[in-house]
């Protein structure tokens, strides 16, 4: 990033992968366990399983890809492991298990950030090879992206489940207030919507 000193970009980066971290993780609170297990879309999608998943992104990506393995055995370590087995929380894994994996895997990658310069260089096996070796500061915003990705699958699946939406539990970031409000809106977009039925 020319014009910009690693720790500047570096602050601005992890600034955004905080905050979409920081969302995904309030989608769980208050929820009763089952709703935070349970498969909420057709393909399975279910909120602990997103924070699952992307505790083993980060530690794949800030950690295992620029030569930093995360210290503790992964799902990819596991050769019983399904290929989807990352994105869904067993039975004898507790939410406590999975919020803990993910706090000592983000600890990790902030410490992967913090000693390496952005234009370090990784290797990611399973990209094609013109991309498998990207820089400290690639694999950070691919990671951002897929955070803010999956924080907004889980804006959605919690707002379905009991109405809570938004960014932040202190800035929910809407612009209706109240829930006859958000009816009003709704109905609004649903006559600009019905003509195309």
């Amino acid at each position: 990033m020319a014009g910009v000193d690693d720790d500047a970009a570096k602050a601005v980066l992890l600034r955004y992968l905080t905050t979409a971290r920081e969302a995904l993780l309030w989608k769980l609170e208050g929820l009763p366990e089952y709703d935070a297990r349970r498969p909420l879309t057709p393909t399975g999608t279910n909120l602990l399983g997103l924070v699952k998943h992307l505790a083993c992104v980060e530690a794949g990506y800030l950690g295992n890809c620029l030569g930093r393995p995360f210290p503790e055995p992964m799902l990819w370590d596991d050769p019983d492991a399904g290929d989807d087995d990352d994105l869904w929380v067993r039975a004898d894994e507790s939410r406590e298990d999975v919020l803990g994996l993910y706090e000592r895997v983000v600890a990790h990658a902030e410490a992967t950030v913090a000693a390496l310069p952005l234009d370090a260089v990784g290797e990611v096996a399973w990209w094609p090879e013109e991309r498998r070796h990207p820089t400290l500061h690639t694999l950070l915003v691919h990671v951002l992206a897929e955070v803010a990705r999956h924080a907004g699958h889980a804006d959605v699946l919690r707002e379905g489940l009991d109405g809570v939406a938004g960014l932040r539990r202190d800035n929910d970031n809407l612009t209706r207030d109240g829930e006859d409000d958000r009816a009003a809106y709704r109905a609004q977009v649903e006559r600009a919507a019905a003509p195309f039925r």
